[in-house]
Protein backbone atom coordinates (compact mmCIF):
# COMPACT_ATOMS: atom_id res chain seq x y z
CA UNK A 1 0.00 0.00 0.00
CA UNK A 2 1.18 3.54 -0.69
CA UNK A 3 1.67 5.86 2.21
CA UNK A 4 -1.21 7.87 3.60
CA UNK A 5 -1.33 11.57 2.79
CA UNK A 6 -1.08 11.95 -0.98
CA UNK A 7 -3.31 8.96 -1.69
CA UNK A 8 -6.05 10.13 0.69
CA UNK A 9 -5.86 13.68 -0.59
CA UNK A 10 -6.24 12.71 -4.24
CA UNK A 11 -8.27 9.52 -3.79
CA UNK A 12 -11.60 10.86 -5.07
CA UNK A 13 -9.94 12.56 -8.04
CA UNK A 14 -7.98 9.47 -9.10
CA UNK A 15 -10.88 7.12 -8.48
CA UNK A 16 -13.25 9.19 -10.60
CA UNK A 17 -10.69 9.19 -13.43
CA UNK A 18 -10.06 5.43 -13.27
CA UNK A 19 -13.81 4.72 -13.34
CA UNK A 20 -14.33 6.94 -16.39
CA UNK A 21 -16.22 9.66 -14.51
CA UNK A 22 -14.18 12.44 -16.07
CA UNK A 23 -16.40 15.40 -15.20
CA UNK A 24 -16.45 14.37 -11.54
CA UNK A 25 -12.66 14.09 -11.66
CA UNK A 26 -12.46 17.68 -12.95
CA UNK A 27 -14.98 18.94 -10.40
CA UNK A 28 -13.14 17.28 -7.49
CA UNK A 29 -9.79 18.59 -8.74
CA UNK A 30 -11.09 22.15 -8.90
CA UNK A 31 -12.42 21.89 -5.33
CA UNK A 32 -9.25 20.46 -3.80
CA UNK A 33 -6.86 22.74 -1.93
CA UNK A 34 -3.54 20.86 -2.28
CA UNK A 35 -1.26 20.62 0.74
CA UNK A 36 2.00 20.87 -1.25
CA UNK A 37 3.33 21.73 -4.73
CA UNK A 38 3.76 18.03 -5.53
CA UNK A 39 0.13 17.29 -4.66
CA UNK A 40 -0.92 20.28 -6.80
CA UNK A 41 1.02 18.86 -9.77
CA UNK A 42 -0.51 15.39 -9.29
CA UNK A 43 -3.97 16.95 -9.03
CA UNK A 44 -3.44 18.92 -12.23
CA UNK A 45 -2.15 15.83 -14.06
CA UNK A 46 -5.41 13.98 -13.42
CA UNK A 47 -7.53 17.05 -14.15
CA UNK A 48 -5.87 17.64 -17.53
CA UNK A 49 -5.98 13.94 -18.38
CA UNK A 50 -9.72 14.07 -17.72
CA UNK A 51 -10.01 17.00 -20.15
CA UNK A 52 -8.07 14.91 -22.71
CA UNK A 53 -10.47 12.00 -22.15
CA UNK A 54 -13.34 14.41 -22.89
CA UNK A 55 -11.53 15.46 -26.10
CA UNK A 56 -11.16 19.00 -24.76
CA UNK A 57 -7.59 19.19 -26.00
CA UNK A 58 -7.63 22.98 -26.33
CA UNK A 59 -7.91 23.43 -22.56
CA UNK A 60 -4.68 21.48 -22.04
CA UNK A 61 -2.84 23.07 -24.97
CA UNK A 62 -3.80 26.57 -23.78
CA UNK A 63 -3.06 26.16 -20.09
CA UNK A 64 0.05 23.94 -19.99
CA UNK A 65 3.13 25.87 -21.05
CA UNK A 66 6.88 25.36 -21.26
CA UNK A 67 7.12 26.65 -17.69
CA UNK A 68 4.76 23.95 -16.37
CA UNK A 69 5.96 20.86 -14.51
CA UNK A 70 7.41 18.08 -16.67
CA UNK A 71 4.48 15.78 -15.75
CA UNK A 72 2.03 18.33 -17.12
CA UNK A 73 4.08 18.79 -20.28
CA UNK A 74 3.79 15.02 -20.82
CA UNK A 75 -0.01 15.32 -20.72
CA UNK A 76 0.26 18.24 -23.16
CA UNK A 77 2.32 16.07 -25.54
CA UNK A 78 -0.45 13.44 -25.53
CA UNK A 79 -3.13 16.11 -26.07
CA UNK A 80 -1.09 17.55 -28.95
CA UNK A 81 -0.84 14.09 -30.53
CA UNK A 82 -4.59 13.47 -30.31
CA UNK A 83 -5.67 16.97 -31.32
CA UNK A 84 -4.32 16.99 -34.86
CA UNK A 85 -3.68 14.27 -37.46
CA UNK A 86 -1.26 16.57 -39.26
CA UNK A 87 0.97 17.01 -36.20
CA UNK A 88 1.18 13.34 -35.20
CA UNK A 89 4.45 12.63 -37.03
CA UNK A 90 6.07 15.70 -35.45
CA UNK A 91 4.83 14.67 -31.98
CA UNK A 92 6.21 11.16 -32.51
CA UNK A 93 9.61 12.59 -33.49
CA UNK A 94 9.55 14.78 -30.38
CA UNK A 95 8.67 11.74 -28.27
CA UNK A 96 11.47 9.65 -29.80
CA UNK A 97 13.94 12.45 -29.02
CA UNK A 98 12.74 12.56 -25.40
CA UNK A 99 12.95 8.77 -25.10
CA UNK A 100 16.53 8.67 -26.38
CA UNK A 101 17.74 11.53 -24.15
CA UNK A 102 18.27 11.37 -20.39
CA UNK A 103 14.84 10.08 -19.42
CA UNK A 104 13.55 10.52 -15.87
CA UNK A 105 12.16 7.04 -15.18
CA UNK A 106 10.60 8.44 -11.99
CA UNK A 107 8.23 10.48 -14.15
CA UNK A 108 5.40 7.92 -14.32
CA UNK A 109 3.15 10.39 -16.12
CA UNK A 110 5.59 10.71 -19.02
CA UNK A 111 5.94 6.92 -19.28
CA UNK A 112 2.14 6.55 -19.29
CA UNK A 113 1.58 9.26 -21.90
CA UNK A 114 4.40 7.91 -24.08
CA UNK A 115 2.96 4.38 -23.84
CA UNK A 116 -0.51 5.72 -24.68
CA UNK A 117 0.83 7.39 -27.83
CA UNK A 118 2.61 4.21 -28.90
CA UNK A 119 -0.56 2.24 -28.18
CA UNK A 120 -2.47 4.52 -30.58
CA UNK A 121 0.21 3.73 -33.14
CA UNK A 122 -0.29 -0.02 -32.51
CA UNK A 123 3.36 -0.17 -31.45
CA UNK A 124 2.93 -2.53 -28.50
CA UNK A 125 6.66 -3.23 -28.07
CA UNK A 126 7.51 0.45 -27.65
CA UNK A 127 4.56 0.95 -25.27
CA UNK A 128 5.68 -1.98 -23.11
CA UNK A 129 9.28 -0.70 -23.06
CA UNK A 130 7.99 2.54 -21.53
CA UNK A 131 5.74 0.84 -18.99
CA UNK A 132 8.35 -1.70 -17.90
CA UNK A 133 10.48 1.15 -16.55
CA UNK A 134 7.90 1.87 -13.84
CA UNK A 135 6.40 -0.16 -11.01
CA UNK A 136 3.37 2.12 -10.58
CA UNK A 137 -0.04 0.48 -10.40
CA UNK A 138 -1.35 2.51 -13.34
CA UNK A 139 1.55 1.46 -15.58
CA UNK A 140 0.86 -2.15 -14.60
CA UNK A 141 -2.84 -1.77 -15.42
CA UNK A 142 -2.02 -0.48 -18.92
CA UNK A 143 0.49 -3.32 -19.31
CA UNK A 144 -2.30 -5.83 -18.56
CA UNK A 145 -4.47 -4.18 -21.23
CA UNK A 146 -1.71 -4.39 -23.83
CA UNK A 147 -0.95 -8.05 -23.10
CA UNK A 148 -4.66 -8.82 -23.50
CA UNK A 149 -4.69 -6.96 -26.84
CA UNK A 150 -1.74 -9.16 -27.87
CA UNK A 151 -3.67 -12.29 -26.77
CA UNK A 152 -0.95 -12.98 -24.22
CA UNK A 153 -3.23 -13.96 -21.34
CA UNK A 154 -0.27 -15.71 -19.65
CA UNK A 155 1.73 -12.46 -19.42
CA UNK A 156 -1.37 -10.49 -18.38
CA UNK A 157 -1.87 -12.97 -15.53
CA UNK A 158 1.71 -12.42 -14.28
CA UNK A 159 1.32 -8.62 -14.35
CA UNK A 160 -2.06 -8.84 -12.62
CA UNK A 161 -0.53 -11.02 -9.88
CA UNK A 162 2.07 -8.27 -9.23
CA UNK A 163 -0.72 -5.71 -8.94
CA UNK A 164 -2.64 -7.92 -6.51
CA UNK A 165 0.47 -8.32 -4.37
CA UNK A 166 0.90 -4.53 -4.22
CA UNK A 167 -2.74 -3.59 -3.53
CA UNK A 168 -5.46 -6.14 -4.14
CA UNK A 169 -8.31 -3.76 -3.22
CA UNK A 170 -7.22 -0.82 -5.40
CA UNK A 171 -9.68 0.30 -8.07
CA UNK A 172 -7.04 -0.22 -10.79
CA UNK A 173 -6.31 -3.77 -9.60
CA UNK A 174 -10.02 -4.64 -9.59
CA UNK A 175 -10.44 -3.12 -13.06
CA UNK A 176 -7.44 -5.10 -14.34
CA UNK A 177 -8.93 -8.28 -12.83
CA UNK A 178 -12.21 -7.64 -14.66
CA UNK A 179 -10.36 -7.07 -17.97
CA UNK A 180 -8.36 -10.25 -17.38
CA UNK A 181 -11.51 -12.28 -16.65
CA UNK A 182 -13.02 -10.97 -19.89
CA UNK A 183 -9.87 -12.02 -21.74
CA UNK A 184 -10.11 -15.54 -20.28
CA UNK A 185 -13.83 -15.76 -21.10
CA UNK A 186 -16.13 -18.64 -20.22
CA UNK A 187 -17.27 -18.71 -16.59
CA UNK A 188 -14.94 -15.78 -15.83
CA UNK A 189 -17.23 -13.44 -17.79
CA UNK A 190 -19.75 -13.53 -14.95
CA UNK A 191 -16.99 -12.70 -12.44
CA UNK A 192 -16.01 -9.68 -14.55
CA UNK A 193 -19.66 -8.58 -14.74
CA UNK A 194 -19.93 -8.67 -10.93
CA UNK A 195 -16.71 -6.65 -10.50
CA UNK A 196 -18.13 -3.90 -12.73
CA UNK A 197 -21.44 -4.08 -10.83
CA UNK A 198 -19.69 -3.72 -7.48
CA UNK A 199 -17.89 -0.62 -8.74
CA UNK A 200 -21.18 0.83 -10.00
CA UNK A 201 -22.84 0.13 -6.65
CA UNK A 202 -19.97 1.74 -4.70
CA UNK A 203 -19.62 4.76 -6.98
CA UNK A 204 -21.92 5.37 -9.94
CA UNK A 205 -22.40 3.97 -13.43
CA UNK A 206 -20.18 5.36 -16.17
CA UNK A 207 -19.94 4.48 -19.88
CA UNK A 208 -16.64 2.72 -19.13
CA UNK A 209 -18.17 0.39 -16.52
CA UNK A 210 -21.42 -0.12 -18.43
CA UNK A 211 -19.57 -1.06 -21.62
CA UNK A 212 -17.56 -3.58 -19.60
CA UNK A 213 -20.80 -5.15 -18.39
CA UNK A 214 -22.37 -5.05 -21.86
CA UNK A 215 -19.34 -6.78 -23.40
CA UNK A 216 -19.64 -9.55 -20.78
CA UNK A 217 -23.34 -10.00 -21.64
CA UNK A 218 -22.70 -10.05 -25.40
CA UNK A 219 -20.02 -12.75 -25.01
CA UNK A 220 -22.45 -14.77 -22.88
CA UNK A 221 -25.22 -14.42 -25.47
CA UNK A 222 -27.35 -12.33 -23.09
CA UNK A 223 -28.25 -9.84 -25.80
CA UNK A 224 -31.39 -8.36 -24.21
CA UNK A 225 -29.49 -7.66 -20.96
CA UNK A 226 -26.71 -6.03 -23.00
CA UNK A 227 -29.23 -3.85 -24.81
CA UNK A 228 -30.61 -2.43 -21.56
CA UNK A 229 -27.11 -1.72 -20.24
CA UNK A 230 -26.01 -0.05 -23.48
CA UNK A 231 -29.13 2.09 -23.53
CA UNK A 232 -28.13 3.41 -20.10
CA UNK A 233 -24.63 4.06 -21.43
CA UNK A 234 -26.13 5.95 -24.41
CA UNK A 235 -28.21 8.08 -22.03
CA UNK A 236 -25.00 9.07 -20.21
CA UNK A 237 -22.96 9.79 -23.36
CA UNK A 238 -24.59 9.25 -26.74
CA UNK A 239 -21.28 9.76 -28.56
CA UNK A 240 -19.03 7.38 -26.59
CA UNK A 241 -17.11 5.30 -29.19
CA UNK A 242 -17.12 2.05 -27.19
CA UNK A 243 -20.88 2.32 -26.69
CA UNK A 244 -21.41 2.91 -30.42
CA UNK A 245 -19.20 -0.09 -31.31
CA UNK A 246 -21.04 -2.35 -28.87
CA UNK A 247 -24.36 -1.09 -30.27
CA UNK A 248 -23.20 -2.03 -33.80
CA UNK A 249 -22.22 -5.53 -32.66
CA UNK A 250 -25.42 -5.97 -30.64
CA UNK A 251 -27.65 -4.84 -33.52
CA UNK A 252 -26.17 -7.63 -35.64
CA UNK A 253 -26.77 -10.24 -32.93
CA UNK A 254 -30.35 -9.09 -32.38
CA UNK A 255 -31.04 -9.18 -36.13
CA UNK A 256 -32.07 -5.53 -36.26
CA UNK A 257 -32.60 -3.72 -39.56
CA UNK A 258 -29.28 -2.84 -41.29
CA UNK A 259 -30.05 0.88 -41.15
CA UNK A 260 -29.86 0.78 -37.33
CA UNK A 261 -26.28 -0.48 -37.18
CA UNK A 262 -25.41 1.75 -40.16
CA UNK A 263 -26.63 4.74 -38.18
CA UNK A 264 -24.27 3.94 -35.30
CA UNK A 265 -21.45 3.27 -37.77
CA UNK A 266 -22.01 6.60 -39.52
CA UNK A 267 -21.91 8.43 -36.18
CA UNK A 268 -18.74 6.57 -35.20
CA UNK A 269 -16.98 7.41 -38.48
CA UNK A 270 -17.96 11.08 -38.24
CA UNK A 271 -17.03 11.64 -34.59
CA UNK A 272 -14.15 9.19 -34.06
CA UNK A 273 -12.22 9.00 -37.33
CA UNK A 274 -9.01 7.88 -35.63
CA UNK A 275 -10.50 5.19 -33.41
CA UNK A 276 -8.77 1.83 -34.11
CA UNK A 277 -12.14 0.23 -34.98
CA UNK A 278 -12.87 2.94 -37.57
CA UNK A 279 -9.36 2.77 -39.05
CA UNK A 280 -9.58 -1.01 -39.42
CA UNK A 281 -13.13 -0.88 -40.81
CA UNK A 282 -12.20 1.81 -43.35
CA UNK A 283 -9.15 -0.20 -44.45
CA UNK A 284 -11.37 -3.26 -45.02
CA UNK A 285 -13.90 -1.13 -46.95
CA UNK A 286 -11.13 0.23 -49.18
CA UNK A 287 -9.75 -3.26 -49.76
CA UNK A 288 -13.21 -4.54 -50.68
CA UNK A 289 -13.65 -1.64 -53.15
CA UNK A 290 -10.27 -2.43 -54.70
CA UNK A 291 -11.19 -6.10 -55.15
CA UNK A 292 -14.57 -5.18 -56.61
CA UNK A 293 -12.88 -3.03 -59.27
CA UNK A 294 -10.33 -5.75 -59.95
CA UNK A 295 -12.99 -8.35 -60.70
CA UNK A 296 -15.55 -6.04 -62.32
CA UNK A 297 -16.42 -6.96 -65.91
CA UNK A 298 -14.46 -4.97 -68.50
Amino acid sequence: MAAQGDVDELFDIKNAFYLGNYQQCINEAQKLKPSSPDVKTDRDVFMYRAYVAQKKYGVVLDEVTGASASELQAVRLYADYLASDQKRDAVLKDLEAKMSSSLDVGNNTFLLMAASIYLHEDNYDAALRCLNQSDSLECSALTVQIYLKMDRVDLAKKELKLMQEKDDDATLTQMALAWFDMGVGGDKLQDAFYIFQEMIDKNSSTPLLLNGQAACCIHQGKYEDAEGILQEAMDKDSNNPETLINMIVLSQHLGKAPEISNRYLSQLKTSHQNHPFVREFTAKENEFERLMKQYAPA
